[in-house]
């Protein structure tokens, strides 16, 4: 078959050719990311309560391989300090970590009280990475709801969004002094389509086409209206910036017709833009509003599935973001696909295009990331021509094997690879890329896939009690591009 962006096929031979006397521009700084529930274990250590990730993983332990969970994983909430010293020792910028909402905040509700240990150990977290020269860039939320809030609903009840602001809000007043990046959710796709659609994460909910939209409708709500507190009431006051992270597959056009470019564009505002135009420039994409709409039509409803915002909602989210937080691991091939052909209703038959990936893409452990570094350059000059090109932050790309080998090449490749073309996309495009970060520091507790996929810098031998971390091959390299600035091939 041909396709369109047939260059594609010398990916593995990628040449760095002058990019790698290229130096990353003045101010661009790097860092690694991990997640509160994938690696500081203590479940119910300290006053935590119970989030829906135990929930899941202790009652249907079945839907994770290995029947594995997250009660100790790496151990960082006792070795925590270790941990920082693996980010001096490779010479990061900032430190990308969630905090646990019911480790601070048992309750979860609005107006309770904060659980002294929990926040404790976060001021303890954060002055250890300041002391050791590491600027903390804090998420508040990444995907671990309290479950005493899921068994009212979750992020399908309109209540969470004050209970969620008030949270945040608290982090706010206990470690705003200090931290001055703030991400205010991670990934709203993989909440909210993975977690009300596709039963792919917790609360694990089938509610096709209804569950996704009315989740992340309060997501985004949520997100503004904390965002607006923060700028009018802590900003002046602690002088940091905050804005979002969303998670991006890019598309190519599975041939060259002009359906399939048309796919490919289809897609990239579903999956995207879905989250990112409201913030960017106000609703939903109209793509989007159009075919939900006309779809729920046909289904018989006497309203879309696809909520609306009010003009005050509108004008509330619209520029509530200070940097654009962008994950991106791979891209697809797009071309439209036979309605019949997706569950209906379903996000999926709403954006109607169907995937599939190159066979010289190289696969990693993960099923669902292949290594297309051309996706990745082409993913940023789309956020610069579609949003006025906004400063952008790659919090997170990483590559997934599976062994507990030492020596990852395979890693190795894909960062220098992806760096490339993050390079091209600065100089010889003037991409507003000012960050980039690995996921992750060091292998942890990978959702639905257990321990079977490692994305870790850092090896960590989870049958040994000391959860001993020793650097990979890949984290040595890191270390090297960070001192040199530059993406050195040896």
């Amino acid at each position: 078959m041909f396709y369109i962006h047939i260059f594609l096929l010398l990916l593995v031979q990628y040449s760095y050719g002058d990019v790698s006397q290229r130096v990353f521009p003045e101010g661009f700084k790097f860092g690694v990311a991990t997640a509160a529930y994938q690696i500081e274990g203590a479940w119910n250590e300290d006053g935590k309560s119970e989030n829906i990730w135990d929930h899941a993983t202790h009652e249907n332990p079945e839907w994770i391989d290995g029947k594995t969970n997250a009660d100790v994983t790496c151990d960082s909430y006792h070795k925590f300090k270790e941990d920082v010293k693996l980010m001096k020792d490779l010479g990061v910028n900032f430190y990308r970590f969630s905090i646990s909402w019911t480790r601070v905040l048992p309750d979860a509700v609005e107006g309770s009280k904060l659980n002294e240990k929990g926040v404790a150990y976060y001021n303890n977290l954060i002055d250890e990475l300041i002391a050791n020269g590491i600027e903390p860039y804090v998420t508040i939320f990444h995907w671990d709801t309290p479950q005493s809030l899921e068994t009212h609903g979750g992020w399908l009840n309109d209540t969470i969004i004050d209970n969620y602001v008030y949270y945040a809000r608290q982090l706010f007043i206990s470690y705003g002094d200090r931290v001055k990046k703030w991400i205010t959710f991670n990934e709203p796709q993989q909440i909210c389509e993975q977690g009300y659609e596709t039963a792919q994460k917790a609360p694990f909910l089938k509610l096709h086409g209804v569950g996704d939209y009315q989740c992340f409708h309060n997501v985004v709500r949520a997100h503004g209206k904390i965002y607006r507190i923060y700028d009018k009431e802590f900003r002046p006051v602690q002088g940091g910036e905050i804005g979002i992270t969303a998670d991006a597959v890019y598309a190519f056009p599975k041939t060259n017709s002009v359906s399939d470019q048309m796919a490919a564009e289809q897609f990239i505002e579903f999956y995207y833009g879905w989250f990112i135009h409201p913030i960017m420039i106000g609703n939903y994409p109209p793509i989007v509003i159009e075919r939900v709409d006309e779809l729920s039509k046909q289904e018989g409803r006497v309203t879309s599935r696809l909520p609306k915002f009010t003009e005050e909602e509108i004008d509330m989210i619209k520029g509530s973001s200070d940097f654009l937080g962008l994950n991106h691991y791979t891209t697809i091939l797009a071309t439209f696909g036979d309605p019949d052909s997706f569950p209906n209703p379903s996000h999926d038959r709403d954006c109607g295009v169907l995937t599939s990936r190159d066979p010289s893409w190289k696969p990693s452990a993960a099923p669902w990331l292949y290594e297309v570094p051309t996706g990745f350059y082409h993913l940023l000059l789309w956020i610069k021509e579609h949003y006025n090109n906004p400063r952008v932050i790659i919090t997170e790309t990483g590559w997934a094997g599976s062994g507990e080998e030492l020596d990852d090449p395979d890693r190795v490749q894909y960062i220098r690879n992806y760096l490339s073309e993050l390079l091209k996309a600065i100089y010889d495009d003037g991409c507003n890329v000012i960050g980039y970060t690995i996921w992750s520091l060091m292998d942890n507790f990978e959702w639905t896939y257990g321990y079977t996929n490692k994305f870790g810098l850092t090896y960590i031998d989870f049958e040994d009690p000391n959860r001993t971390r020793i650097p990979r091959t890949s984290y040595k390299v890191y270390q090297k591009i960070i001192s040199t600035r530059r993406l050195i091939s040896d």
